[in-house]
């Protein structure tokens, strides 16, 4: 392992995965090579001495916002999302305790026969303890994403940052799948975060990062220890900052 590996930059971090990258080239589910190498670079970071919390979307099987526009009422459609937010949550426990090291899925929605529910003492004994734990359920509330819900569980478990993972390297000026003149920003503030509406997540979450003093960092997650490189300021990224 590269020496620099050894010095991540923050002691506990939240980790937002979405749904969508637990299915890798696939159109839905869950790609088990993808799980895999993620559940890999979770365990290295962990190992590194990080306090690790995940929370998880659940796009990959439902997405609320969609089964909306298929007329499904806002509130029982993000509800069926919640639930696929567990089913991954289990599925990212199980990879990472296959390698050796304990994990915990705790649900926001009580589902105490598959998973404990989530409470903050809970979630900080486990961390505590070494665990690496998985947050599903959102923020057991519709109408509220999971970027959201990983802002107010970064400030309820008082994270150092926030490393929102996802299919670019960082934010840029318009989607540079679709704007080949798109250039990235090396860093931002909260506030021109908000101001300048960028997509990558919702102004809920970029609030209440910035009333909590909480940097996000915004990578990449498709390389392998995307998530480790990040800790460690490696690899290109985007950082906000209050």
């Amino acid at each position: 392992m590269n020496a620099s590996l050894q010095t991540p930059k923050w002691k506990r971090v939240v980790v937002k995965l979405s749904g969508e990258a637990l299915q890798g080239s696939q159109t839905h589910g869950l790609d088990s090579a993808t799980l895999d190498r993620i559940a890999d670079d979770l365990v290295t970071a962990a190992d590194l001495g990080v306090e690790i919390a995940v929370v998880v979307g659940g796009g990959n099987f439902f997405r609320g916002i969609q089964g909306a526009d298929k007329g499904i009422e806002r509130a029982r459609a993000d509800s069926i999302g919640m639930l696929a937010t567990i089913m991954n949550a289990l599925a990212i426990e199980f990879a990472i305790e296959k390698r050796g090291r304990a994990a915990r899925a705790l649900s926001a929605v009580p589902m105490p026969s598959l998973c404990e529910p989530y409470s903050r003492q809970t979630a900080l004994h486990h961390l505590g303890k070494r665990r690496i734990v998985i947050l599903a359920g959102g923020t057991g509330n519709p109408f509220f994403t999971t970027d959201t819900g990983a802002a107010l569980r970064g400030a309820e478990l008082s994270c150092d940052a926030i490393m929102k993972a996802t299919q670019v390297d960082g934010i840029y000026t318009a989607d540079p799948k679709k704007d080949p003149n798109a250039t990235r920003y090396e860093s931002l503030t909260h506030d021109e975060a908000i101001a300048k509406n960028l997509a990558v997540m919702d102004t809920a979450a970029f609030a209440l990062a910035r009333e909590n003093r909480i940097p996000i960092i915004v990578f990449s997650i498709a390389a392998p220890r995307a998530i480790t490189e990040a800790l460690s300021g490696q690899g290109k990224a985007t950082i906000v900052v209050p």
